[in-house]
């Protein structure tokens, strides 16, 4: 993996939490330590699907401090390009695979006063490692999950028990909605925002932070977005003097990779920049879906995110 160093993992344990999340454990397979990591940290998993080399990255939820094992929770999406099927149908306990070491993207400022945190679904897995890693250092939080569901808010009972006071929740199908002006308004200097879910609940939360003058510095998000599927096209690499073909439900950066050329990355979801490639010539369309590049960068039809943005035209030479 060009994310950095690797891990061979044992599943241990597998967990169905509810009708579409599942959770996952890994040990090493050596009997060893796993590295620690800080509260927001991903691992991207290595699966081999009937000839497919899927890489996917999926938030540690596990506590920070405990280098027995990782644990993740992965939401089925059957329309999906196969990643989270293969873990809910292929993946059982005693079954060996790779991971990365830890990579954060979504740390916590520590030099906030307080933690301010909005998940929304499957976004909440980030928030249980910072959760545990604050209560470990007394540090001052709060909660606001929203969900479907009471069934399908995974972790909820577990943190409402754990945290009263400090976690609220908000089901659609119940009508409840967070008071985000309200919330966001009233809070104390010195606190920082944090949010994960869905792209409307995400947009929501960052263009009301926004418009009540909150501070870049002191929002964070993550958002690891899938490749989207599209038309097969072909790509040179001038670099390495290959011309390599993307396939319909294939990745650029997947493509490249299968070809033998390594390609650095750590999210691989459009969210760090590793992957950022020159397009040294293109005749056709960059249809990019990254949230990494600027719209004057796009603009300029210069620079591509391999991992989750596609093209369509004629001809698409890359530095690599």
């Amino acid at each position: 993996m060009s994310g950095g160093a690797n891990f061979q993992v044992t599943v241990f344990e597998v967990t169905p939490v509810n009708d579409l999340i599942t959770r996952f454990s890994f040990v090493r397979s050596d009997g060893g330590e796993l590295p620690r990591f800080s509260g927001g940290a991903h691992t991207v998993v290595e699966m081999h699907d009937e000839g497919k080399r899927r890489l996917n990255p999926y938030s540690l939820m596990s506590d920070p401090a405990d280098t027995r094992a990782y644990s993740i929770s992965v939401r089925r999406d059957d329309a999906g390009r196969g990643g989270s099927l293969f873990m809910h149908r292929q993946v059982k306990p005693g079954m060996e695979m790779t991971i990365s070491a830890p990579v954060n993207l979504f740390a916590l400022d520590l030099r906030a006063r307080k933690h301010l945190m909005i998940a929304g679904g499957i976004g909440i897995t980030p928030f249980m490692a910072q959760i545990r890693q604050l209560s470990m250092m007394g540090g001052r939080f709060e909660l606001h999950y929203a969900a479907r569901s009471p069934d399908l808010a995974a972790y909820a009972d577990t943190l409402l028990a754990a945290h009263p006071g400090r976690v609220r929740t908000y089901f659609d199908e119940q009508g409840q909605k967070i008071d985000l002006e309200a919330l966001l308004d009233g809070q104390p200097l010195g606190t920082h925002l944090y949010v994960c879910g869905p792209k409307g609940l995400m947009n929501w939360v960052l263009e009301t932070a926004t418009q009540l003058g909150w501070p870049r510095e002191a929002v964070h998000s993550e958002e690891f977005l899938a490749p989207p599927s599209g038309k097969p096209f072909e790509v040179r690499l001038a670099a390495s003097n290959k011309s390599v073909t993307v396939d319909e439900h294939q990745s650029l950066l997947e493509a490249i990779e299968e070809a033998g050329v390594d390609a650095p990355y750590l999210c691989r979801g459009g969210a760090c920049g590793q992957c950022e490639t020159r397009v040294l010539e293109h005749e056709g369309t960059l249809i990019h879906n990254d949230h990494w590049l600027t719209e004057e960068q796009r603009a300029s039809g210069e620079r591509i995110m391999p991992c989750v943005s596609r093209f369509e035209g004629r001809t698409l030479v890359l530095d690599r």
